[in-house]
């Protein structure tokens, strides 16, 4: 079976990840997966610059198709912070807890109007040769009120999402893969690429 390289070692993007992409006729591995242990610089100013950046390096180091994604939370009462920051908010070390409970207490006399939020995915694909193709794709929502829900990972717990009135950690996988940003970015990448291959 071929293989696509995930620029990631998150376990959590890997098995939604690996869901979506199980039809699509390619093995999809992580960096720990196929013994890479590379230190990418995401310097970009948007999402899809750092996607494009991570995918290219990898294929690069590789000679195999890689993938990336950079998505991030933008919450528009904190002028779309943390944006494509939203790893590195107050340091890349602290833990979504703490990066969490910040946001909440930003917000905390905020009115719901105006705690409106989203979550940004692009998915870049790329060869050995430099080619590359991105895909973006966004779930709105707005910030709740607490942290809330055990089965996402980053900002999920904070993220509602008005038609489920759930945050995306209370949603099951199943229905996060439904709707997610990255879901979705990861949907339309399989469709353009299986159709080009």
């Amino acid at each position: 079976m071929k293989r696509i390289i995930f620029a990631t070692s998150n376990e959590g993007k890997m098995k939604e990840i690996r869901l979506i992409m199980a039809d699509s006729g390619y093995e999809v591995v992580s960096l720990k997966e196929a013994g890479i242990s590379a230190d990418i610089e995401e310097n970009g100013t948007t999402f899809e610059e750092n996607a494009i950046i991570k995918a290219s390096a990898i294929a690069k180091l590789t000679g195999e198709l890689a993938m990336a994604d950079d998505s991030g939370l933008e919450v528009d009462y904190m002028d779309k912070a943390p944006g494509i920051y939203s790893a590195r908010f107050l340091g890349e070390d602290t833990s979504y807890d703490i990066k969490n409970n910040y946001i909440l207490d930003k917000l905390k006399d905020v009115p719901q109007e105006q705690r409106s939020a989203r979550f940004v995915c692009a998915i870049a694909l790329a060869d050995a040769d430099g080619k590359a193709i991105t895909k973006r794709a966004t779930i709105e929502g707005y910030i709740g009120y607490e942290i809330r829900g055990e089965n996402g990972f980053g900002y999920d717990p904070i993220f509602m999402v008005p038609e489920y009135d759930k945050t995306t950690a209370e949603l099951s996988i199943e229905e996060k893969n439904q709707i997610s940003h990255r879901a979705k970015a990861l949907k339309a990448m399989k469709e353009e690429f299986l159709n080009n291959v």
